[in-house]
């Protein structure tokens, strides 16, 4: 097994030390574009013109949509921060579920993906799946308030070194057991079905996230507060900032605060668009 240990402190316990994994990981790999010319083909067919001064195909969309609702193409708010910014602050949130973004998280524990998928409206999934996909050389993510106390650190490390040489294992004596099955690709898949049931919910994962702009602002509010938890509050105020980045007509009215105790949260004066 490589030894690997990201952010880290010595780790002293005996025996092979896993891959530790202490930030997670994400990548915003897809966004949205727009097709001008169909959209000025239908404002002509309806004797309307209208332009707009972001290049961000999230935020034209929205914006278009809104347009739509009301009639108002090239009329009222000249600019789409002016025209986003009176939607956030009037709550008219179904208009921003046209905007949407794909992200791979990475990094991250199976605990992470179990409480992330609770996010079920304007959102898709895609994740490693432990059946198909070899584990032994698996990461693990360690929570910060047991990397940071030596003595809590070694029994969470024992208890992973135990879990995944048992993982180890069992794969060997499974795939012996099941030596009669003639097809290996899913002799493998049966050894590590079961195999992986020893695995800690610290195991790391790998997941595909499709989520609207609405979905994400949810998520970024619920998950980025003082009563998050940990793992999950770092990936949404990361979220956060590379939409800010994005997208800023639709997330700068957020800002990250740094509270006493050094945790950093995300607030917003638009709560619930």
């Amino acid at each position: 097994m490589v030894s690997r240990i990201d952010e880290t402190k010595p780790a002293e316990a005996s025996g092979p030390v896993p891959n530790i994994i202490r930030q997670p990981r994400v990548y915003l790999v897809g966004r949205q574009q727009v097709d001008r010319p169909e959209i000025d083909r239908f404002l002509g067919d309806y004797g309307m013109a209208w332009e707009t001064d972001t290049e961000v195909g999230g935020e034209q969309l929205v914006e278009a949509g809104g347009r739509l609702c009301y009639v108002s193409y090239g009329k009222g708010r000249k600019t789409n921060a002016e025209y986003i910014g009176n939607i956030l602050a009037q709550k008219h949130g179904s208009v921003l579920e046209h905007a949407a973004w794909n992200f791979i998280i990475a990094g991250v524990s199976r605990s992470f993906t179990h409480e992330l998928i609770r996010h079920r409206a304007g959102w898709a999934y895609s994740q490693l799946s432990q059946r198909y996909v070899d584990e032994s050389s698996a990461s693990y993510v360690e929570p910060d308030v047991i990397a940071g106390d030596p003595q809590l650190h070694e029994v969470w490390l024992r208890a992973i070194q135990t879990s995944h040489e048992a993982y180890l294992q069992l794969v060997d004596g499974l795939m012996a057991k099941l030596a009669d099955v003639a097809d290996r690709t899913h002799r493998r898949k049966l050894a590590r079905q079961a195999a992986r049931s020893v695995l800690p919910n610290a195991t790391e994962t790998m997941i595909f996230v499709t989520a609207n702009a609405r979905a994400l602002r949810h998520f970024i509010e619920l998950r980025g507060s003082e009563f998050a938890e940990e793992e999950i509050r770092k990936v949404a105020l990361e979220v956060l900032r590379m939409m800010q980045r994005e997208a800023p007509n639709l997330f700068a009215d957020y800002e990250v605060v740094r509270l006493a105790d050094g945790t950093e949260v995300a607030r917003t004066p638009n709560e619930k668009v």
